[in-house]
């Protein structure tokens, strides 16, 4: 079979990434029908559905990394994609809570694989004038998912739902294992001594500036996208809901990209940071207000849109080899999946206990942080 062209496999490989980030959204879209199955237990028992598959990439992502450098990006996406085609289909029979849990624990394991394969081979396959192009399409994944999962979700069943991602994922695997390049062989990395590994990636000024900086976006974005169209006046609440994860796609896939070829991808996320700041303060400004809060909401989604594309373009540009740069993409999805899942009750707390007040001192605070990483990460490699 001849090679397809690069973008091609880079398409694939973020048709794959939409099938990663569906394994979180098919629940999230199905939450309140699936209650009628598995809501006996109780509120914890039914979110533990969604949320397990987090826990996993929160628990082992930088073990991802050092694994998939290990076996082969190739093989790793491949047995991921097949594992999360079986998950679905098992689903699809709505089993009895416990082995519901297991299949939600393998896909967890399927979805980190893929998350850190994903960006690994997109870096290494795109050539050097795609790649900043090439690495925001990756960072859309999940929010284009949620999109599409908007639109079908209310006219779908959970069978069909979870058949029709079984189909995704079963057809992406047979066709990047026709049409992956082989793994390179080389020296398998060691696993004996995962704790010192780990020092070492976070001790990596290389390894773990994109990932430092993205646990922020996450913290901050996630966050946002569920709590503030409750908080935005009914006449508004649509646009801000459906707007933002819109608004931020399209910015990061187009000024975005244009930016990346003009600047470095760590000079980027900073200025992204820096423009999310005004936004959280005409949030603040404007609170209760529809416009002025719409205005705000799609703002400070525009600039974090800004950020999160720079960060994955941020891998291959500090780190050169494929092994380097699959370490900082487990670390990125550990990380990532730190900020998805604290940002979310910390911020809502805070806006229990202080209002909007809590919400906007807390998010500038993280955008200051998320600039200021990569300024001491910029300083330990200029020491290095």
């Amino acid at each position: 079979m001849r090679p397809l062209p690069p973008m091609l496999l880079v398409l694939l490989l973020w048709a794959a990434g939409l099938g990663a980030a569906a394994q979180f959204g098919k629940i999230s879209i199905l939450y309140e029908t699936l209650r009628t199955t598995y809501g006996g237990g109780g509120e914890v028992a039914l979110g533990l559905v969604v949320s397990i598959v987090g826990m996993v990439g929160l628990i082992f992502g930088t073990t991802a990394g050092l694994l998939v450098a290990r076996i082969g990006p190739r093989r790793a996406i491949v047995a991921a994609l097949a594992a999360g085609a079986a998950m679905s289909a098992l689903q699809s029979l709505l089993p009895a809570y416990p082995l519901m849990l297991a299949s939600r624990i393998v896909e967890g394991a399927s979805h980190l694989a893929i998350v850190v394969v994903g960006p690994t081979m997109i870096a290494a396959l795109a050539p050097e004038h795609r790649r900043p192009l090439a690495m925001t399409l990756w960072s859309s994944f999940f929010g284009v998912t949620y999109t599409i999962l908007a639109l079908i979700g209310p006219m779908a069943t959970p069978t069909g739902l979870f058949l029709g991602h079984a189909a995704w994922m079963a057809a992406l695997a047979a066709i990047l294992a026709l049409t992956l390049p082989p793994d390179p062989r080389g020296q398998a990395l060691p696993m004996d001594n995962l704790l010192a590994q780990h020092a070492r990636i976070y001790a990596s000024p290389r390894l773990a500036a994109p990932a430092m900086g993205f646990c922020c976006y996450t913290f901050l974005y996630v966050a946002v996208l569920t709590l503030l169209p409750p908080e935005t006046p009914a006449t508004h609440r649509a646009l801000i809901a459906a707007g933002m994860p819109l608004v931020s796609i399209a910015v990061s896939l187009t000024l975005g990209v244009w930016l990346l070829g003009r600047m470095s991808a760590v000079r980027l996320v900073q200025a992204g940071y820096a423009v999310a700041i005004p936004g959280f303060l005409l949030l603040w400004l404007f609170w209760g207000q529809g416009a002025g809060m719409v205005a705000g909401g799609f703002l400070l989604s525009a600039a974090l849109g800004i950020v999160q594309g720079a960060s994955f373009a941020a891998i291959p540009e500090l780190n050169a080899s494929a092994e380097d740069r699959a370490r900082a993409a487990g670390a990125v999805a550990q990380l990532g999946n730190l900020g998805t899942t604290t940002g979310t009750p910390v911020l809502a707390t805070l806006m229990a206990s202080a209002g909007p007040a809590g919400l906007t001192i807390a998010a500038v605070t993280l955008s200051a942080l998320g600039i200021a990483v990569h300024a001491v990460q910029k300083a330990r490699r200029l020491r290095l």
